[in-house]
């Protein structure tokens, strides 16, 4: 998944259970906010590795147990492994599910590409197609929440 979507589904997951939307796009954006950096300053050699761990995020949830107030966040964060791990099963790469298991396996995917290249690659496969769903959803909520304005009356008769 692209990041902006990342943030989206996070924010419409805050405003459907009623949590902190602020904390759970936080928690969306923290895989990707670890990761890349690191892997773009060569401190890693892949653009998935302890920000989209399953063994970090359940240290996290040990966090969640201290502090309830934080589990927005590590919602948001588990959300951005759920994401991603269906995006490559509906790519046809169920074998790239192994990045979830970092450090255990290090596994290098099928698809290694920093972010700007891998969103060129990205676009046009089903999994971008998946993107449109997040984002109408995020789009009918906010337009759901609109309401129509009043005509003020400007003292005609």
């Amino acid at each position: 998944m692209l990041f902006p979507t990342h943030l989206a589904a996070a924010y419409v997951l805050g405003e459907r259970w009623d949590l902190s939307a602020p904390l759970l796009v936080a928690g969306a954006a923290l895989p990707d906010l670890v990761d890349k950096p690191a892997a773009m300053l060569n401190l890693v050699d892949l653009y998935q590795t302890a920000g989209h761990s399953l063994a970090v995020l359940a240290a996290g949830f040990a966090v969640v147990f201290l502090r309830r107030a934080w589990t927005p966040l590590w919602l948001g964060w588990a959300s951005h492994l759920a994401l991603d791990a269906v995006h490559m099963i509906v790519n046809g790469r169920p074998g790239d599910l192994l990045f979830l298991a970092w450090p255990t396996i290090t596994h290098v995917p099928a698809v290694s590409l920093p972010p700007v290249a891998f969103a060129r690659h990205y676009v046009g496969t089903p999994s971008f197609a998946l993107e449109f769903v997040v984002w109408g959803v995020l789009a009918a909520m906010l337009l759901g929440r609109r309401r129509p304005t009043k005509r003020r009356d400007c003292g005609r008769s």
